[in-house]
């Protein structure tokens, strides 16, 4: 991996950016080098199985393997959260190709962060320091690091900031898109030229511009998302903004409307009527447009369980049916003796 990460060390260089501290081309390599270098070092790879009976072993498999980085002095991993859901056994791979057995610390819905702790000290191993994502613009080159057997690092640009709302009732103010894509991108950190860590990934996409022509490439979680809640998603394993209500359903944005594709088998949505190919046109009686009304509008209920009139457009006709939502923290399942 030596090679290939001097190889983007060399490409982030560039110019020699200023915010490097360098003063000629030699000491702006070698500042850059060791930085990066030691960022690098921090990142892992991450095999995951989950419980035998776990829901999401539907859409990703019982077997999962990504990567994630060491945030604490203690050896906390960050990584992406659908790695460890439901996880019956965690596995954390260092850069010197030891293996760890770990624990899930924390999952978060709403942001979709994952917190990994090892049951053994990570020794010479220093945590990353978070950066500022807030502060990087569209053009800055990246390093993105991926741990475990098929480690590497690899050079992207960040392309464009905006909100992004995922099919799985998930949304984010803020989300960071990158190109060219980076194929085993789950939990993969980015890295800027300070070797601060600005992202966590999580999706292939094929339109990290945001419009025509579509580029492919990734999005990243900002690691702003994770400050104001570090303290309490290691406390209590979650955040009180995960506690909010879910339907079960996946769906699409087509043409101004809310298309519902598919329903999970036992969901509050499945529970309550709500079929694949409904239009979904209002929450509460208040107009939804796109995924990211829809969600807002569902989470505004104080509580998960509350009940929630749902409006739909089925077979020609509107219709309003009365769906009790529920917290979706509750409907995982956990290892025997959690």
């Amino acid at each position: 991996m030596w090679p290939r990460l001097m190889l983007v060390v060399s490409l982030l260089v560039g110019a020699l950016s200023p915010a490097l501290g360098a003063t000629d081309s030699a000491a702006g390599m070698q500042s850059a080098l060791e930085t990066l270098k030691r960022a690098n070092a921090a990142v892992v790879g991450l095999e995951v199985t989950a419980i035998a009976d776990a829901r999401s072993a539907q859409t990703l498999g019982r077997r999962r393997s990504g990567s994630g980085v060491v945030i604490g002095p203690d050896g906390l991993i960050l990584t992406i959260g659908y790695l460890i859901l439901e996880a019956d056994t965690i596995q954390v791979t260092t850069r010197d190709r030891k293996t760890w057995p770990a624990r899930p610390v924390a999952y978060d819905v709403a942001t979709g962060f994952g917190l990994v702790r090892p049951l053994m000290p990570l020794r010479g191993i220093s945590p990353v320091r978070l950066g500022d994502a807030g502060q990087a613009a569209p053009g800055e080159p990246m390093m993105v690091s991926t741990g475990g057997d098929d480690a590497d690092v690899e050079l992207t640009h960040l392309v464009s900031k905006r909100p992004f709302s995922g099919y799985w009732e998930y949304h984010i103010d803020v989300a960071l898109f990158t190109s060219p894509a980076v194929g085993n991108h789950s939990g993969a950190p980015m890295f800027n030229q300070r070797g601060e860590l600005l992202g966590i990934g999580s999706l292939f996409v094929s339109d990290a511009l945001g419009h025509m022509p579509r580029v492919p490439g990734n999005m990243f979680v900002p690691v702003d998302l994770l400050k104001p809640i570090l303290q309490e998603l290691q406390a209590t394993g979650s955040t009180r903004q995960s506690h909010r209500p879910w339907l079960g359903v996946t769906s699409g944005e087509q043409d101004g409307h809310v298309v519902v594709m598919r329903v999970t088998a036992g969901s509050p949505a499945d529970a309550g009527g709500i079929q694949r190919g409904d239009v979904i046109m209002a929450i509460d009686g208040e107009p939804v447009d796109s995924l990211e009304a829809f969600y807002k509008r569902l989470w505004k209920r104080a509580r998960p369980d509350d009940e929630i009139r749902v409006t739909l457009f089925r077979d020609g006709e509107l219709q309003t049916i009365t769906v009790r939502g529920v917290d979706r923290m509750t409907t995982m399942a956990k290892p025997k003796g959690i």
